[in-house]
């Protein structure tokens, strides 16, 4: 339940859509079993998995959901080599090389031989919608897997009005004036690991963890024109995470601090707990991508388009 990485998009257009009515949405799209012979399925599962029965969970005004992908894993060198045997063999019994579309023949025959026997892969994507912030969050460290979700999203709604937020001001050079002129703001500590890039497509690399970054040997990066592409960061004594220079946002942990708030409710009533650990959840990562936000002078309400 406690999200790990983020993307997080704002809304062009207000959300709109109730509690109901996104259900309605999801159920007509719902994971179902890959087939012997099906290379890949995803829809949407109950948001609090087996312990819920819709597919839309709602906490103070935050709705949580989740999408499920089965892949059927192929290795690519075992198709390879059984092209590869096939080709040799035509070559033999008639003298002649394949053709490209004798050799995309036998790749789809392969893979419809192999995929019944072949091993599935299974991955939860979870999100939450905060239609008052403006925002769509999503636990994941792929930026490849969150557009997949929203492009998932928008095939049940219909339309899904999104983007990226993007500073007036590059992220990275942001980032680099927070080391330079100790300029981060007062919610935010600077952690102990960041990465530098030099100019230029050859440019170094260098990474450093457990390290004071506002030493001299960091200093000494800055100085040669390196710039933060990566930066440990704490927000208001609840949570640490890595920023990225996309504005992804890595390893986040939540403090104790955070977690102790719903020790006193029964961990045998699992639908309780998991219920105030999401409103606990969505309540502090909302506050946290408003402060984040206006570091960069932004606004969860930015992008919405102005009438």
């Amino acid at each position: 339940m406690w999200f790990k990485n983020l993307y997080f998009f704002a809304f062009t257009r207000p959300f709109e859509l109730s509690e109901e009515d996104l259900e309605k949405h999801l159920s007509e799209h719902l994971f179902t079993p890959l087939g012997s012979t099906e290379m890949s399925h995803f829809g949407w599962i109950n948001a609090l998995g087996k312990h819920g029965d819709t597919s839309v969970h709602s906490a103070n005004g935050n709705f949580l959901i989740c999408a499920r992908k089965e892949e059927k894993m192929l290795p690519a060198s075992v198709i390879k080599d059984m092209i590869e045997e096939k080709v040799n063999l035509l070559e033999q019994e008639q003298g002649r090389g394949a053709t490209k579309k004798e050799k995309e023949q036998f790749k789809e025959d392969i893979t419809f031989e192999l995929l019944p026997r072949a091993f599935s892969r299974i991955t939860d994507t979870h999100a939450y919608i905060s239609p008052v912030n403006n925002i769509i969050v999503i636990n994941s460290s792929s930026r490849g897997k969150a557009e997949d979700l929203l492009a998932l999203l928008r095939k049940v709604i219909g339309t899904l009005p999104v983007t990226s937020f993007d500073p007036d001001i590059c992220v990275d050079e942001t980032m680099t004036d927070w080391l330079n002129k100790r300029s981060l703001g007062d919610k935010f500590t600077l952690g102990m690991e960041a990465e530098f890039n030099a100019l230029g497509d050859d440019g170094a690399i260098v990474r450093v963890k457990n390290q004071d970054l506002i030493g001299e040997e960091i200093q000494s990066h800055l100085d040669a024109d390196k710039y933060v592409v990566k930066v440990a960061l704490e927000w208001d004594e609840s949570l640490s995470f890595i920023l990225c220079d996309d504005l992804a946002i890595k390893r986040v942990k939540f403090f104790d601090v955070i977690h102790e708030q719903n020790d006193d409710i029964d961990s045998d009533d699992v639908i309780a707990k998991l219920d105030a650990d999401f409103a606990l959840m969505s309540g502090e990562l909302n506050r946290f991508i408003i402060d984040l936000l206006a570091e960069f002078s932004m606004k969860t309400t930015d992008p919405l388009e102005k009438d």
